[in-house]
């Protein structure tokens, strides 16, 4: 796996106690080790809803970082997506994801990974995204700047939005053919003519390092949960990008709709959106 193994190497802008960040980035990278057995292997699937799956593996990388995190770090509340029964806000909370793409995971589509966000004082403090299938190691810290394998990285610096390549996703919710089923199709409508074009790999956490390393200039999501993005939107930030709601409001975890830019593109961007209300 090369140097994102060793978190001894782990660069950062200034100095600070970085030592929850190592610890955390330590145990992404063990429970890396049972994502990829698991990538490489019979998977059994069960159904949330109608095309929402979870495997054995989604469930053991969860157990696996929800034990060794809180032996850790008791003072956290730890919010896991298959696992957690109280999901309410936490002012020091650590959201795991254990597979954001778990359908790509099941179909051996190598977009998917490991998402850990930390937030404290109800901020977000610490993102981190792994995806063992690709290698790709990306890391924040409030106010040390975002990483990939070690390299800093910025967004992009594309201004116009014809220019830009974005990246979006369907919400689970597309079977019902509802609110968020037309809002999609509506802001398709629209952003496509007016873009270079719009992305769609099925990991809200690798769009938005994809966004915070500058391969896509904007990103957006209906729907999404408070795991899906509490790592990959501190990385967006700490790489030059915004985070927003559709309203271009300060995001909060409970907002429906997530927008993600480099910044130069995020007001066009949200004027091509359709209306949610």
């Amino acid at each position: 796996m090369g140097d994102v193994k060793s978190t001894s190497r782990i660069k950062y802008n200034s100095r600070g106690n970085i030592k929850l960040l190592e610890n955390l980035i330590s145990l992404v990278l063990e429970a890396g080790m049972i994502f990829n057995d698991g990538y490489f292997s019979n998977k059994r699937v069960q159904y949330k809803g109608k095309v929402d799956l979870v495997t054995q593996y989604d469930t053991k990388i969860e157990e696996f970082l929800k034990e060794r995190i809180s032996q850790s770090y008791p003072e956290y509340s730890i919010i896991g997506e298959e696992s957690s029964s109280d999901k309410k806000r936490a002012d020091y909370a650590i959201y795991i994801d254990p597979i954001d793409g778990t359908t790509n995971f099941v179909h051996s589509l190598p977009f998917c990974a490991i998402s850990v966000g930390v937030f404290k004082e109800n901020s977000p403090f610490i993102g981190i995204v792994y995806n063992p299938i690709l290698d790709e190691l990306f890391y924040a810290q409030k106010g040390i700047g975002a990483y990939c394998n070690n390299e800093q990285i910025f967004v992009s610096s594309k201004s116009d939005l014809q220019q830009s390549l974005l990246a979006t996703g369907f919400p689970y919710t597309k079977v019902e053919k509802g609110k968020d089923f037309r809002w999609v199709i509506k802001s398709m409508e629209n952003l496509l003519p007016n873009s270079r074009d719009i992305r769609r790999l099925g990991s809200a956490a690798i769009d938005l390092c994809y966004v915070a390393k500058g391969i896509y200039d904007g990103f957006y999501e209906c729907n999404l949960k408070p795991w899906d993005v509490a790592a990959g939107m501190l990385i967006v930030e700490e790489a030059g990008g915004k985070i927003s709601n559709e309203k271009n409001e300060k995001y909060d975890l409970s907002d429906h709709i997530i927008v993600a830019s480099n910044g130069q593109i995020h007001n066009k961007l949200i004027e091509n959106l359709a209306d949610f209300s």
